[in-house]
């Protein structure tokens, strides 16, 4: 079993706990079911294009930066153009949790991405309730009929969807309705990265689809690369997270790439 399908096997037990303790009525009586969502599709035209990440450990890093409040680096994001944040939720493999998306949505004023691994109809609900105003779908874990399913309900709920790719054949799960495709240059069942093989994907999606580089941007030819090559808009945690200040490291970064 390779670590994804552990994530997975252990993500169904957690919303089967979670159902059991908070139902779908509950979740649309939460103080932020009912907000106007921001668009993602706005802000990455707007600002630096960088969906900034807030990550403190990952199963193939182990722990990054346990020592930070979200708050703190969700504010320096902001404060220095990012595009929107990415918040991981999942507590047993990434250190996450809702209270980093509840601690930080009344204090920044540009979309939060709740990053985890959706494979059921209640999550949505849950993004919704604790602010979200995107939701990942990871196609190596979701069947394009899935995809297509959790696209429409994101969109009622007034949700934007990044779908997430990394394999050719992945590319069937695309569908009209995705917001923007993302492409992996991890592997999700290996943790390689390459980013040429992200590049190569790219040129195979559909015309005016608006694209992500996700993952293993570790330094600013990776981005400006990746950027030549056309993608719209970049997801970065780890480069920022491993330092003391991530702010700081995402302001340098921003100047030193003349965004």
């Amino acid at each position: 079993m390779n670590i994804l399908d552990k994530i997975i096997e252990r993500k169904k037990q957690e919303i089967k706990d979670s159902k059991s303790k908070t139902s779908v009525a509950q979740l649309k009586d939460s103080e932020f079911f009912g907000r106007k969502t921001f668009s993602l599709k706005e802000t990455l035209a707007s600002k630096s294009g960088i969906i900034a990440e807030f990550k403190r450990q990952s199963p193939s890093k182990g722990i990054i930066n346990n020592q930070i409040s979200t708050l703190e680096v969700a504010s320096a994001y902001e404060k220095f153009g990012a595009s929107g944040i990415s918040i991981l939720t999942d507590k047993d493999f990434f250190g996450g949790s809702f209270d980093d998306i509840l601690s930080v949505r009344n204090h920044i004023n540009i979309p939060i991405l709740r990053k985890d691994f959706m494979v059921d109809e209640y999550q949505f609900y849950e993004a919704k309730s604790i602010g979200a105003d995107v939701i990942l779908l990871i196609a190596a874990c979701l069947s394009p009929t899935q995809v297509q399913e959790f696209t429409e309900l994101s969109h009622k709920l007034g949700l934007e969807v990044l779908l997430e790719i990394h394999t050719e054949e992945e590319l069937q799960h695309i569908n009209k309705s995705i917001d923007f495709v993302g492409i992996n240059n991890r592997n999700l069942k290996d943790f390689k990265v390459d980013l040429q093989h992200s590049v190569n994907l790219k040129n195979q999606l559909p015309e005016n689809i608006l694209s992500i580089a996700e993952s293993g941007i570790y330094n600013e030819d990776d981005f400006k690369y990746l950027k030549e090559k056309g993608f719209n808009g970049f997801l970065m945690g780890e480069y920022f997270m491993k330092n003391k200040n991530p702010g700081n490291k995402f302001s340098e970064f921003v100047s030193n790439v003349k965004i």
